[in-house]
């Protein structure tokens, strides 16, 4: 278990839980009422503030029945939380679809999962490819190019 902070900053919100003993990430709710109109992106509120550990984000990823029941994505999944960032949690939201969306306070609108983030230590060299295993190729080497997939 790893303590992280938590500070309600909106009027009505709950704390995120897992939903199952063993889930990866707790349930973000909405606190605000938004009504999305098709292809709008916006910043849901959660109404959260936190304080994570130095060397831990939370990223936050979409939930997979939303996603398959609507048009709702997250824009940048997954967004991160950094350790230092202490303002309000907003979910950034896209709706694809065709028809306006009425997200409700109180709706689960993401899922945020609490990672270990290892620091990198930079070192620069002449040539990487000497170094490890390199597989070769680039995008695409490993099954055909991007064109032949989009195809």
């Amino acid at each position: 278990m790893v303590k992280v902070y938590i500070e309600k900053c909106r009027e009505g919100v709950t704390t995120p839980q897992y939903a199952r003993h063993g889930d990866a990430g707790v349930d973000l709710a909405a606190a605000e009422d938004v009504y999305l109109l098709p292809y709008d992106t916006l910043a849901i509120p959660t109404g959260i503030k936190v304080a994570l550990p130095e060397g831990y984000e939370l990223q936050i990823r979409p939930r997979s029945g939303l996603s398959l029941k609507t048009g709702l994505r997250i824009a940048n999944s997954p967004g991160t939380i950094d350790s230092g960032y202490r303002d309000e949690i907003g979910v950034i939201v896209t709706n694809t679809g065709e028809k306006a969306y009425m997200i409700s306070k109180g709706d689960r609108i993401a899922q945020a999962v609490l990672q270990k983030v290892p620091m990198i230590e930079w070192e620069e060299v002449e040539d990487v490819s000497s170094i490890g295993i390199n597989r070769g190729g680039g995008f695409g080497s490993t099954g055909g190019s991007v064109e032949d997939e989009t195809r």
